[in-house]
């Protein structure tokens, strides 16, 4: 997954390696031989705001769909569910090109309203009459 030339996000995009930044620290979570010695948490930065790597338009629409991920114009990621550092790089950088692809991907289009059939409108109808009539038939009888 790792690779020299950078973050591959999509057929358009690549984030250069320079551009972005990461932070070891230990996992947390149930003791364990490693969990005090190996740093193997692995954080995952990219500066959005400053990045040479994306177009106005896209930097726009990153840091509108990702505001709450975003913190000063820095999108970070944090992975930590691996015992090996090297996986949760792995994890970090998946996980980072996906959630771009995702804020990256452009707007569903908007529903086109349109009217129910006339076969659609008497269908509803019949099965109200005789839902309506099976509610009658388990009255009590009139005298």
């Amino acid at each position: 997954m790792a690779s020299v030339a950078g973050l591959r996000v999509g057929p358009t995009l690549t984030v250069p390696e320079s551009e972005l930044s990461w932070r070891f620290s230990r996992s947390s979570g149930p003791g364990g031989q490693g969990v005090n010695t190996a740093d193997s948490r692995a954080e995952l930065s990219w500066d959005v705001a400053a990045s040479t790597a994306v177009t106005d338009h896209q930097r726009d629409r990153i840091m509108s769909r990702l505001a709450s991920r975003i913190t000063g114009g820095v999108l970070t990621i944090a992975a930590s569910e691996y015992r090996a550092q090297l996986r949760n790089r792995d994890a970090a950088r998946a996980r980072m090109a996906a959630l771009l692809m995702d804020a990256l991907a452009p707007p569903p289009r908007s529903r086109r309203a349109t009217r129910p059939t006339r076969g659609s409108k008497e269908r509803r109808l019949a099965a109200k009459k005789q839902h309506g009539q099976t509610k009658a038939l388990r009255r009590r009888p009139a005298d």
